[in-house]
C-alpha cells in the first residue's frame, strides 16, 4: 500500500466511523426520553435529586453503574426493598446494620420526612429507566450473597421438578429477587427474616398458632406473604412498622399468578 493509499484509507475510515458515532447519537438522543420515562420527571423527582446530590451520596453508591463502589448499586433499589423499608431505613440506618457486625454503616443523612419522599421519588424514577441490562451485574446489598451458600439452595429430590427450578430463577432474579432481601442460610437475615427451613416452619406456625393471616395451608401462607405481606407480620422490628411490612407490597402486579406459584413450589422445599 502506497503511503497515498494509507492516507486515504485513514481518511475514509475515519469519516466513516465518524458518522456511524453521530448517527448513534443522534439515534441515542432522539430515544432518550422515552428509555427514561421524560414524562414520568415531576416535581419531586427533580427535588429528590438534589437532595442525592446536596447529600453527596454518589460518593460511596452508584447509579446505572456510575459512582463510587463503597456502598450498594441503588438503581434498582426501590424494586428491591419497597418504599417503606427505605423510609424507615433513610430515618435511622443504624436500626437496620451495626458498624460492629458489617463493619461499616451508612451515617444518618438527618432528612426531613419530605426529603425522604422527594429522594425516593427520585430512587424511583430511576429504577424505571430501560437500562437495557446495565449494569449487567449490580452490587445489592451487603450480604444479600454468602461465601458457600446458593441464593436458591434446595433439595436434591426436587432437582429434576421444571416448576420449582423456575421458581427458583425468580427468587435470585427480576422481577422478583427475593435474594435481595432474604436469605437462605440459616440464622442469616438481611432485610427481611431468613427463609430457611421455611417449607417446615410454616406448618408449624399454622399448627401452633400465633398467625394474624386468613391462610390455612402452607401453600397459602406462602403465596399470601408473597401477594399480601402485610396479612401476617413476621416479629422483628426491622421487619415491619405500624402495621405494615416493609416487603413491598406489589408483587401481585409484577409477577403473574404462575409465577407465584413457582415461587411457593420453590419455597416448599426449604426444608
Amino acid at each position: 500500500m502506497t503511503k497515498r493509499q494509507t492516507r486515504l484509507f485513514f481518511i475514509v475510515g475515519t469519516l466513516v466511523f465518524a458518522g456511524i458515532f453521530v448517527g448513534l447519537t443522534v439515534d441515542s438522543h432522539r430515544q432518550f426520553g422515552r428509555l427514561t420515562n421524560a414524562d414520568l420527571i415531576t416535581a419531586d423527582v427533580s427535588a429528590g435529586k438534589d437532595v442525592w446530590h446536596d447529600n453527596n451520596c454518589i460518593n460511596c453508591h452508584t447509579l446505572l453503574g456510575e459512582g463510587a463502589y463503597y456502598a450498594p448499586d441503588l438503581t434498582k433499589i426501590t424494586q428491591h426493598r419497597g418504599v417503606p423499608y427505605l423510609t424507615a431505613f433513610l430515618e435511622d440506618p443504624s436500626r437496620f446494620y451495626s458498624e460492629e457486625q458489617y463493619r461499616r454503616l451508612m451515617p444518618n443523612p438527618e432528612l426531613t420526612d419530605r426529603e425522604i419522599e422527594q429522594v425516593l421519588a427520585f430512587l424511583d424514577w430511576v429504577s424505571r429507566i430501560d437500562n437495557q441490562g446495565w449494569p449487567p451485574r449490580p452490587i445489592l446489598v451487603t450480604g444479600s450473597r454468602f461465601a458457600g451458600v446458593e441464593a436458591g439452595a434446595r433439595t436434591a429430590d426436587a432437582a429434576s421438578d421444571e416448576p420449582v427450578a423456575l421458581g427458583q430463577t425468580l427468587f435470585s432474579q427480576s422481577p422478583a429477587t427475593c435474594s435481595a432481601c432474604h436469605s437462605t442460610a440459616p440464622g442469616v437475615q438481611l432485610a427481611g427474616p431468613s427463609l430457611a427451613g421455611i417449607g417446615t416452619r410454616v406448618a408449624t406456625l399454622l399448627a401452633e398458632g400465633g398467625y394474624g393471616g386468613s391462610a390455612t395451608t402452607a401453600e397459602g401462607y406462602l403465596r399470601e406473604a408473597i401477594v399480601q405481606p402485610s396479612a401476617h407480620l413476621v416479629p422483628g422490628e426491622t421487619f415491619s412498622a405500624e402495621g405494615r411490612s416493609f416487603m413491598p407490597d406489589n408483587y401481585s402486579q409484577l409477577l403473574t399468578d404462575e409465577q407465584v406459584d413457582h415461587l411457593v413450589d420453590y419455597l416448599l422445599t426449604l426444608r
